[in-house]
Parts: structure tokens; sequence; C-alpha cells
């Protein structure tokens, strides 16, 4: 549902590889970082012939290393305006350089040794130094790909849950016929798309959208899924026109309580009666549109009510909808509607309307392909996309 935007002093994404690993794994990589680095003061060793005392040879490596170890740090966690300032030391490294060895020769009066043993150092210690950082690189990929190993069968756990959770629904009433698929972007999505058979006959069905991607937004959207069916036990007992507006009144008081503060949902519900009459209630979800096959035409549907979970407010409302038969009641989420072509713009209502009026006489899941084949063929799929159709049967 929502996108996660880049802000303006990040580093763009994909130089950002390492910025959740744990620094307690990091430092392998740094090791090695470091080690390959400072080749470099026993390449300054065999530049000047052999001659550099070895204190200062090895000196040189250490600063040279710790140099490239901050621009991998930098890089990974700090904003990118910092790089002025790793900009700037670059410019101070030759001067940090001679001024630590002038110290040193000062402070420890160090000799030259000769060029033979000089050149030798150096060539055994560039022999050492490069082992010993393929060595640490080994290790943290080593370390790294049993990580994500695990994280992936952690994911395709998830992944199962996630089918059992949010199955492709397909039912059929006396009066209604009613049909939803949701496809998540990853293995993990947050969109739910439900229905529920009460005991006198009548239908409830609703679409869910969680805010967010991933395990957090799956993890909310089955807990949902859960507090749905529990307020729905006693739906019988309410008013059909009531049922939807006290539903949406226990998701909101329950989410707040096993969620992250940022975190809500979107939701449309609909009750669809034996007697052919329905309901509708909507929280911050996408327009519904309501499509007239005997006038080829079609409306949207639409409440301006606060998301689930978000603030504690009250008074949420729905209103009856004039279903005839053949009308079909379509509801897409963000990630139909908000796909984008290369010259970024979306989808959008429009598009689905004509995508639902070359395809209106088709079975209900048949219609539900085609319009994602051809959001999918509009653009790349950025978000969980899940659709709800419903049909009033002659």
């Amino acid at each position: 549902m929502a996108r996660n935007r880049r802000r303006w002093y990040e580093w763009p994404e994909r130089w950002r590889a390492f910025r959740h690993v744990p620094l307690r794994r990091l430092w392998i990589l740094y090791t090695a970082v470091f080690l390959i680095f400072s080749i470099i003061g026993m390449f300054s060793e065999l530049m000047d012939m052999g001659r550099l005392p070895y204190p200062i040879t090895i000196a040189i490596g250490v600063i040279c290393g710790l140099d490239a170890v901050l621009w991998l740090f930098m890089m990974n966690r700090l904003p990118w305006p910092t790089v002025f300032l790793a900009i700037a030391l670059q410019f101070a490294m030759g001067p940090c350089i001679g001024f630590v060895a002038r110290r040193m020769e000062l402070a420890f009066r160090l000799t030259s040794p000769s060029p033979e043993a000089g050149i030798r150092f150096a060539a055994i210690g560039m022999l050492i130094i490069a082992i010993a950082s393929y060595a640490f690189f080994v290790f943290f990929f080593n370390v790294e790909a049993r990580e994500t190993i695990r994280i992936s069968n952690e994911l395709e756990l998830a992944h199962g849950i996630q089918k059992t959770l949010v199955p492709p629904i397909s039912l059929c009433t006396e009066r209604y016929e009613l049909y939803g698929v949701s496809h998540p972007s990853d293995k993990v999505g947050g969109d739910l798309v439900d229905a529920v058979l009460l005991p006198n006959g009548d239908l409830i069905a609703y679409l869910a959208d969680i805010a967010g991607h991933g395990l957090p937004a799956g993890i909310l959207m089955g807990m949902l899924k859960t507090a749905a069916h529990t307020a729905l036990l006693d739906a019988t007992e309410h008013e059909p026109a009531a049922s939807l507006p006290a539903l949406l009144e226990k998701l909101n008081r329950v989410l707040p309580d096993v969620k992250e503060p940022q975190m809500y949902a979107t939701l449309a519900a609909f009750r669809l009666n034996k007697d052919g009459s329905a309901w509708c209630a909507m929280a911050a979800s996408p327009p519904v549109l309501h499509w007239r096959p005997c006038r080829n035409t079609a409306q949207l549907v639409q409440s301006e009510q606060f998301p689930l979970g978000l603030l504690p407010v009250s008074g949420f409302s729905g209103e009856p909808i004039d279903l005839r038969d053949g009308d079909l009641l379509v509801v897409a989420t963000d990630g139909v509607l908000e796909v984008c072509d290369r010259s970024e713009q979306e989808f959008g209502m429009t598009r689905l309307e004509q995508s639902i009026s070359t395809a209106s006489q088709l079975p209900l899941s048949e219609m539900a392909d085609s319009i994602l084949a051809k959001a999918r063929a509009f653009g790349k799929q950025a978000d969980d996309q899940t659709l709800l159709l419903i049909r009033r049967r002659s």
C-alpha cells in the first residue's frame, strides 16, 4: 500500500546493500576491507625501493585500511552528505602520513633497511595480507550465505502461511456470486480478501490492505482476519445496516494493541443478504466500482472515513447499494490502481473500468485474471495486487 520512499539525504538503495546487516556480523567484512587496502603500505615500500622503515610501512597500511573502512561505513550507515567530509579527509591523507612518518622517525630513531630486505619485506607482507583478506571475505560470505538460507526458509514458510490465510475465494449464494484473489509483491503480503457466510444465509465479504510490505504487514493481516472473524460471530444479531459499521468499530479498537504505531489498514466491506439487498462500509479504501451492464456504465462508490487502527475514532457508517440483476461491484487495491507505466502514468480507475467493460460477461475468475493481466502489461507490479468481484445473480 504505502511505498517506501528514499529520503533526500540517504544513499540510493543499491549502494546500501549491507545497511541491515548487524555490526556484529559486519566486522568480518570491515576486517577484510581493512586488510586489502592496507596493502597500499607495502606498495609504498616497493615504490620507495625498499628504503622505508618497517614501522612506517605498517603505519601507512593501517591509515589506508582505516580510510577504506570509513568509506564503507559511511556508504552503509551515514547520510550521503558525509561524503564531503570523507573527500576532505582524502586531501589530508598525504600530510597526515608524512606527519606520522616524521614523528615516528624522531621518536623511535628509525633507520632504513637495505633495499633488498625492504623489497622482500613488502613482497612477503603483500602475500600474507592478500591471503588473510581473502580468508575474511570467504568467512563473511559463508556467514551471510547461511543467514540468507535461513531467511529464505522462513520466508518460504511465511509464504505457505500466506497462501493458507489468503487463498482465492469463490462463493455462490442464491442471489450473489463472489470471487477474490490476492497476489503479493513479495513472499508475504499485507492484502486480505475474505468472505464469511452467516448462519442465516447472508454473506459478508471484505477486502483489506495493510500499510507497508513484507512480514510485518503479513502478520498484521493475519491478526486482522482473526479479529474480523471473531467480530462477525454475532453479526446476525445486528440489524443488517448496522453490522458493517460495528465490524469497523471493533477492528479499529483491536488493531492499535497489536501493531506498530505507523501501521494501519484500509478496508471495504459488503453485506450481501439472501433477499438481494446489499450494504457497503469503507475505511479509507479506494473507491468501489459499480458496473451496470444494462446501461454499460459505471459509477464510483466512495466514503470518506478514517483508516483502521490509526486513530481512536468512532462513528463509522455504511450505506445501502442499489444492485440490480447482473450488476457488478469491483474493488481493487493500490497495487492494481497505482501500477505505473514508463511515463509514470497510473493504471487508475479509468483503465479499470475499461478492463471491466470488455470482460463484464466473463465468469468472475476469468474477469479477475483479465484485469490483473492488463495491469501487469501496463507496468511492473510494485505492491500487492488484490481484487474482490461481486455479481448479483438474475
